[in-house]
């Protein structure tokens, strides 16, 4: 079964959370729910809390098919100093591994040194990932290389769906998206 992890910091949108695990359980992957403290719930940005399953700690590169970063400022912070998501990214890439982020969190694709010179992200934070080459598109789903970025909220459910896609192909990203009725995606 494809596996994805699925890191909660505190201060994570939990929107963009919520909506990609639910799609991608619902495409049968087995999610990972991760925490980065000894925290069994993880706190959202707006006070809801996730229960969690792991350490992100305990995971290594070869035990997922795919990591997904959720958006939320205050989560991505903490997503990008942590240093087990850190060494994953740099794994999960260095082995060609599927990596995805929304919103806020391709700045920690940034701080880890793997995010692609296209890619789309929440506009407030477009300056603080800005590098030298880097140019953010304006689509909803940006796709380079084995990473995909999406802009945040309102746009979960497609970055969700085009998660699907990848790993599970285009048969069952049809059978999903009808269901869900997401025909914009």
């Amino acid at each position: 079964m494809i596996k994805v992890a699925i890191p909660l910091a505190k201060g994570f949108e939990e929107i963009e959370a919520v909506s990609i695990i639910d799609v991608l359980r619902r495409a049968d992957i087995d999610v990972l729910i991760a925490r980065l403290d000894d925290n069994i719930l993880a706190q959202g940005a707006h006070n809801i809390n996730i229960g969690t399953q792991v350490h992100i700690k305990d995971i290594s590169s070869d035990q997922i098919d795919m990591i997904v970063l959720p958006g939320g400022w205050g989560g991505t912070l903490l997503l990008a100093k942590d240093k087990y998501v850190q060494k994953l990214l740099c794994d999960m890439d260095e082995n060609k591994k599927q990596i995805a982020a929304i919103c806020a969190a391709p700045y920690a694709l940034k701080q880890a040194g793997v995010l692609k010179e296209n890619y789309t992200c929440y506009p407030s934070v477009e300056e603080e990932i800005k590098l030298n080459g880097y140019k953010a598109d304006g689509d909803m789903v940006v796709e380079e290389q084995n990473i995909l970025t999406s802009k945040g909220p309102a746009t979960a459910i497609c970055f969700a769906l085009a998660i699907v896609k990848k790993l599970k192909g285009e048969k069952i990203y049809k059978e999903l998206k009808d269901a869900l009725l997401a025909k914009d995606c």
